[in-house]
Formats: C-alpha cells, structure tokens, sequence
C-alpha cells in the first residue's frame, strides 16, 4: 500500500521554478549518469512534473522524470500526459519507481506541510533511505506563484541544508519567507530558535543596506548575504545563486530545538 496520505493536491504553473533552478545546479543531479528524478505529490494537475523534466534536460538531456501520486483519481489525469522520459505511478513515501531503480533526487515540495511536525524525521529519514548513493530529497514550501520558496536538503546522513529563495524586485523583508518554512521549521520561528535567528538576521541586514537599493534590489540582496556572512553564518550559497535571491545554511544552525537529525 502507498505510504503517506492524500494532500489537498492544490499545483500551480511555474510555482516551482526555483527549487527547479536549484535541483538542476545540485551535485546530487549533475554528477549522475542519467539522473533519476522523482516529482513526489505532484497534485491535482500534471504540471509540476512536466516542467521539472523540461528545465532538467535543459542541463542534462537524458533525465528521467517520474510523478509519484497517492490519489488513484490523480495518477489517471495525469497518465495521458506521459511522454518519453515521464510518467505517472501510483505510490507514496515508498518511492515505487518503475524499474526499480533508486531515484537521485526526490522533490517533494508542500507535501509534508499537511503533515505533524513530529512526523517530519521519519518521513526524512523512510524516503532518503531510499535514494541512491549520494542522492538529495528536496523537502520545502512555496507560495502559490513560486515567489517564495524554501527547502530542505536531505540524505541519508539526514538533513543537509536549508535554503531560502526569494523573489528580489518588490520585496519588502526576507522575513516574509517566515509563512512558507518547511514544516519542521514553520512552528519555530519564535525566540530561541535558530531559524528566527537567521530570519531576524536576514531582515536586520535587509533594513541596514536600504542605501543599496539604488543600484537595485540583486545588490541590495548580495550585501544583505555578504553581512550575514560576516555575522558569523555559514553562507554555502554561490554568488551567481546569490543574485538569483537564494541563500543556503547548514541545517545544524537552524535545526529546531530537540529535532532529530534523522
């Protein structure tokens, strides 16, 4: 039987562009012969999945694209739109792959949202059990125009990174990423925690290079990530990633208090 339960399923166009953007310019994809790559809870719609495969094999023609759904209604909307290199099968955190063969990154964005926090390091720790050597588990949140995004990076040493990705042009505080936190962080941001350590950082950096924002919002955001750093957090975030409004920590300075690593 399919492992998880049912999500509401609810997809959008282009939401995922930037944790896409992110998977394509990963290790875990670009060192894999033939990547594997798994669309877990891909929704009510076939949309997700397609443009995963599209903007992958515009780095790497020869990815394989697979869409994991556990509603049954789901799976057979999406079936008729399989195409050489994409398909749809029924299944859940057991990560059914025809074939059988292990998946190098799983992408499972706004599916554990719906889900306890207490849930979260089991889920983590049964699907990258799964992965293939060296393989990433994507698990985050997005709004509904992929504005604003963040995610977990996870093997099966357990959870890697946390990055933040942000829409630069009109953006007011970083702090706004607060609503779209992954689950195993969304309930922390309060006093004490990391994660609102770094969100309060971030926004008291944002304030403080207001002056940059005449030479536009890209430079406002590179000295914003440049004072973090100076700060004292561990900034893993190329620049060229950096101008696209990401910023990647190590997920040890914003793991929640008493949170198992895996």
């Amino acid at each position: 039987m399919p492992e998880g339960r049912i999500t509401r399923g609810t997809t959008g166009t282009n939401r995922l562009r930037r944790v896409d953007r992110w998977i394509a310019a990963s290790p875990a994809f670009l060192r894999t012969e033939a990547p594997l790559v798994v669309d877990l809870g891909y929704g009510a719609a076939h949309w997700t999945a397609a443009e995963l495969l599209d903007r992958l094999r515009k780095v790497r023609p020869d990815t394989r694209v697979v869409g994991i759904e556990i509603d049954p209604a789901r799976v057979a909307v999406a079936v008729p739109h399989s195409r050489p290199g994409l398909e749809f099968v029924l299944g859940g955190f057991e990560l059914p792959v025809p074939g059988g063969r292990a998946p190098d990154v799983v992408r499972a964005m706004n599916v554990l949202r719906q889900y306890d926090e207490g849930e979260v390091a089991e889920v983590w720790r049964r699907m990258a059990s799964r992965l293939a050597p060296g393989g990433l588990l994507v698990d985050g949140t997005s709004n509904e125009v992929g504005r604003i995004a963040s995610w977990v990076g996870v093997t099966a040493a357990g959870p890697e990174t946390l990055t933040i990705s942000l829409r630069l042009a009109e953006l007011e505080q970083p702090g706004i990423v607060a609503e779209r936190l992954p689950k195993a962080l969304i309930h922390r941001n309060v006093p004490g925690e990391r994660i609102h350590a770094l969100l309060t950082d971030l926004d008291r950096y944002w304030a403080h290079t207001a002056g940059y924002a005449e030479f536009g919002p890209v430079q406002r955001w590179t000295e914003t990530v440049a004072r973090l750093a100076a700060a004292g957090w561990t900034v893993r975030t190329p620049p060229k990633r950096v101008r696209l409004g990401e910023v990647t920590v190590p997920w040890p300075e914003v793991a929640p208090t008493g949170f198992a690593r895996s």
